[in-house]
């Protein structure tokens, strides 16, 4: 029966260990190559160097990839999807933008996961699996162009190639903490790319250095390098701030001292982008009016999002709907149910209000203004949150990434530190042709950020510290109140506080000793005054106490070292001077 009750147990306890290994392996992603940024890798290898003293390649030494919306000859288009890549057959021809940076002497390296059908703004794939964060592994890394962001996020890369419909490149940068450009619309060229939404498709790239954004840029949009021109205004957009999770100022605060520091700052200014827009927007004036939750303070910049939403859904359904009916079961729920709805009356309305949001961006902006916004509602969502599910989530979000998708504006997504050990961005937009504007003043402020990042880092540092310090001897104060009552057990609990918010203090462990002594618990009060002698070897209590401490003991020898120790610091202590006496008489 003994045995038989031993095997049991022990099956009990194998049951056990591999329940909780099994929890272990589910809450943990198992490590994947390249962080599961790439659907394929290839090598498209630039021409010849041109002879002296003709000039290099522009984007000599540089390496990059492409979202798999891009065609390379050769190789299947998945757009993010298995069921897309077994129904189509290999591109004959690569797309323009690959080939001019190749021309241009970058390599491309592979191809990247993107959302399936690159229609969501998250991340997540089912095909293929979704790319690890590298700024933040349990977080999503944002999309549609996910692998991108996290091959350059994650060093794989110098840059990477994203499409842009509703945020597909801006959120990615954001979420993996690194440069983001979605550049004005249809100023580069989209063959050999899939469409998502013509209207609203951009080309972008990522990169984490400014300059590698620019040099990318220059040959993109084939722009000369001419004298730069400064701006002249920068509008923080205070609504949209309202909106961000993140606490405003802590967004806002690196921008305005950067440029206080480079421009002055008269150059400074705020807008209610939202009614500054109503006022110039029929559609979007009416539906503040009351049309559709008039009430709300967001109310502008939500119907600029829920247009955009409509514009997406209607054109991505006129370029994919057949598809998707012939690979129904195949193609994601959440896809397939958004596009029920049809909207075809209200299209032409739609793309007014594009035409008239343009103009009023400009008009605010002109060639030398940047309007400042967050990029995106907070730290990117963990991986299967409940917010990316959350319809009031979405439309929030979306709302960000509205003006520049229905404007056409140009925007650039720029990480200004951690929060909550997540990446957090701002974006800067400049009006619709203002690439050349915006790269430049990108190069020119990226450092000055990073400069007040850092300082804002260390600031809040020593503010919590300080905090700490405080807090520290508060429950220090209490525990003395404590020992003087003779609550010994309340004293240690509130020295250990004290410990906790501030372990480089020798008096907190010489006191807790005390306390451990009045216990008994020698073991415990030789350890502490050990802890305080190794912080401050000065502090002569702690001798005492630790000789005590070994007294009781029977480390005497030890005990006898410890009390002349405070002797020699303190010659004209009684208790040191009448501890050694005793113990030598009794231990000659």
């Amino acid at each position: 029966m003994a045995s038989s009750a031993a095997a049991n147990l022990w099956v009990l306890l194998g049951l056990g260990i591999a329940g909780v290994l099994l929890a272990a392996k589910r809450l943990k992603r198992p490590a994947r190559p390249d962080s599961g940024a790439f659907v394929s890798r290839l090598e498209l290898l630039p021409p010849p160097q041109p002879p002296p003293p003709q000039a290099r390649h522009p984007l000599t030494d540089l390496c990059f990839a492409v979202a798999d919306a891009f065609h390379v000859s050769s190789y299947i288009t998945s757009f993010g999807s298995l069921e897309w890549a077994k129904t189509h057959d290999a591109a004959t021809q690569t797309s323009l933008v690959v080939s001019t940076l190749v021309d241009g002497g970058a390599v491309c390296v592979g191809k990247t996961v993107i959302d399936e059908m690159a229609y969501s703004i998250h991340g997540e794939n089912k095909h293929f699996g979704t790319p690890t964060n590298p700024a933040a592994s349990d977080r999503v890394p944002g999309g549609c162009s996910s692998g991108s962001a996290v091959a350059v996020g994650g060093g794989m890369v110098d840059f990477a190639l994203g499409i842009d419909s509703i945020g597909g490149v801006r959120v990615p940068g954001g979420y993996c903490g690194v440069l983001a450009f979605r550049p004005s619309h249809a100023v580069i060229s989209n063959s050999g790319v899939i469409p998502v939404a013509p209207s609203l498709d951009t080309i972008g790239w990522f990169a984490r250095d400014p300059i590698v954004l620019r040099r990318v840029g220059h040959l993109l949009l084939k722009l000369s390098y001419t004298d730069i021109r400064l701006p002249r205004h920068f509008y923080i957009a205070d609504d949209c701030f309202e909106i961000s999770k993140i606490p405003a100022r802590r967004l806002t605060q690196v921008v305005t001292k950067s440029v206080e520091k480079l421009y002055g700052r008269q150059v400074l200014s705020h807008v209610n982008i939202g009614n500054y827009l109503a006022s110039r927007v029929p559609y979007l004036r009416n539906y503040s009016n009351g049309n559709k939750n008039g009430d709300s303070k967001f109310s502008s910049l939500q119907a600029l999002s829920s247009a955009m939403q409509l514009l997406h859904k209607h054109e991505f359904r006129d370029q994919h709907n057949e598809w998707i009916k012939s690979a129904k079961s195949a193609v994601d729920a959440s896809i397939v149910g958004n596009l029920s709805d049809d909207a075809d009356s209200t299209i032409d309305t739609v793309q007014a209000a594009r035409k008239d949001v343009r103009l009023a961006l400009n008009t605010l902006l002109k060639d030398d203004g940047i309007l400042v916004i967050p990029t995106a509602l907070g730290c990117p969502p963990k991986i299967n949150a409940r917010e990316l599910s959350s319809t009031s989530y979405n439309a929030e979000t979306l709302c960000l990434q509205s003006l520049s998708s229905m404007s056409g504006c140009c925007q650039v997504t720029i990480p200004v530190g951690a929060h909550d050990k997540c990446p957090i961005s701002v974006s800067l937009i400049a009006r619709h042709g203002g690439d050349r504007f915006l790269l430049d003043t990108t190069q020119a402020i990226y450092a000055t950020i990073q400069e007040q990042v850092e300082m804002l880092a260390k600031s809040n540092a020593s503010s919590k510290e300080a905090m700490n310090e405080e807090a520290a001897e508060a429950a220090k104060e209490k525990g003395n109140s404590a020992f003087k009552e003779k609550q010994w057990q309340k004293a240690i609990n509130l020295y250990t506080e004290a410990i906790k918010l501030n372990g480089k203090v020798a008096t907190y462990y010489s006191n807790r000793a005390a306390a451990f002594l009045e216990l008994a618990s020698y073991r415990q009060a030789e350890t502490d005054c050990t802890s305080a002698i190794d912080i401050d070897p000065k502090i002569v209590k702690a001798y005492l106490r630790r000789g005590t401490a070994r007294e009781m003991l029977g480390y005497y020898k030890e005990a006898v070292d410890d009390f002349s120790h405070a002797l020699v610091l303190e010659p004209m202590n009684k208790t040191a001077g009448l501890s050694i006496s005793r113990l030598k008489k009794l231990f000659p």
